[in-house]
């Protein structure tokens, strides 16, 4: 076996479920998940009908580069939603099956794990893909906490230079999971000079860039601060979107990786070895959902019911505040993270996820401990009936 699967720790839901496997919940009310990052909003018919009127593709391998219809859609889609000049189809845009596939096998094709010290660099806390591709890569994940009193920025002078120096790829997330913040220019600048001066490349997870509140100010990209930087052909940039999240897709395993043409040349002649190409009829549907945006800002539209209501619901009961994207709400909790959400469940028959569980121990703190993360993917009803039992389990007396 592979000795750096020792290395993997559990997952978060799986830790969750050892936390929550002897408690016996409420059975007087009704079961809500927020645990899960998982939309649960209706897949827009549209699209539904282009899986359908497109299951001939089931007979044909795909081409690993895909076909240049989606190619030339998502290339199309990154250039009006940021404002780019025309992104090259053939040369910047290769699709992946959903963001976490190509987040994975980012890592597995940049690190040189026979260089000493090896180590990728991401938030803390985190997508627990960062952690995983990057141990099975062979290198050492370095953390850059996320911290309240510093509005959760990504602290880029947290490292020392010889850690920089040491440095191959870097994970960025934005809007962020699970805090929701959005890199500005100025954290993008302060990363690109890091990237120029150390040579690593940049992974930017961008699966929740179209959830927003504010339709005038979408969150910036990573393409578009390299743009308006001047760095021609997005140098040691790679960022990743993903339709789950933006078109309520998580099972359609969509997304794609765009930015640097030579790094992706070299990606791509890695992916045809995996096999992993996406299918035709998957491709499809997913040049149907990238060529529309009304479903999209319906989305949005709910998802600000969602938010608002929870606002109104638990503003005065606990520490809560507007992300700046994404559909989560990051919850300081009064107690033990650990113990909050075992005591939740057990008494308002609500799951949410306990911080510690997204962060690692990092300078002597885990930035996750004393948070739970709550993801707004039910319906707006269900939404706001959890912030009801949370905010009457958050103010009932001790």
């Amino acid at each position: 076996m592979n000795p750096y699967l020792a290395r993997l720790q559990q997952y978060p839901f799986q830790k969750l479920a050892t936390l929550l496997k002897d408690v016996r919940a409420n059975p007087a009310l009704k079961p809500v998940n927020l645990s899960i990052g998982e939309p649960k909003h209706a897949t827009p018919e549209f699209i539904r009908r282009a899986l359908v009127d497109n299951l001939d593709g089931l007979a044909g391998y795909p081409p690993t580069r895909g076909s240049d219809a989606l190619r030339a859609a998502i290339a199309g889609w990154i250039s009006i939603r940021y404002g780019l000049p025309p992104i090259d189809p053939a040369r910047q845009v290769l699709p992946v099956n959903g963001s976490r596939e190509g987040l994975f096998a980012l890592a597995q094709a940049v690190v040189d794990s026979t260089q000493p010290g090896a180590r990728v660099v991401m938030p803390n806390p985190f997508y627990q893909i960062y952690e995983g591709a990057t141990l099975l890569a062979g290198a050492q994940p370095e953390f850059i906490n996320t911290l309240p009193e510093d509005g959760y920025r990504l602290d880029l002078g947290q490292l020392p230079a010889p850690a920089w120096a040491q440095t191959q790829l870097v994970y960025v997330c934005s809007p962020g999971n699970p805090t929701g913040k959005v890199m500005d220019m100025d954290d993008w600048a302060r990363l690109f000079a890091l990237s120029d001066r150390y040579g690593f490349l940049i992974a930017s997870d961008e699966c929740y860039s179209e959830i927003y509140f504010d339709e005038a100010a979408p969150p910036l990209g990573g393409l578009q601060a390299a743009h308006r930087l001047g760095r021609t052909g997005y140098p040691r940039l790679i960022c990743l979107g993903s339709l789950s999240k933006r078109s309520n897709v998580p099972g359609l395993r969509s997304g794609f990786v765009a930015g640097d043409a030579d790094f992706l040349e070299r990606f791509l002649l890695f992916r045809t070895y995996l096999g992993n190409a996406m299918s035709l009829t998957v491709q499809a549907a997913s040049c149907a959902a990238w060529a529309d945006e009304a479903h999209v800002r319906d989305n949005r539209r709910l998802y600000r019911e969602k938010f608002d209501a929870a606002l109104a619901i638990l503003g005065d009961a606990i520490p809560i505040a507007m992300p700046d994207g994404a559909f989560y709400l990051w919850l300081r909790t009064p107690q033990e993270d650990t113990e909050f959400a075992r005591r939740l469940y057990e008494t308002y028959n609500v799951m949410v996820l306990p911080g510690s569980y997204l962060a690692r121990e990092a300078r002597g703190v885990n930035p996750g401990r004393g948070f739970v993360r709550a993801a707004l993917v039910s319906a707006p009803a269900e939404c706001a009936e959890a912030m009801q039992r949370i905010r009457a389990f958050v103010t009932q007396p001790t």
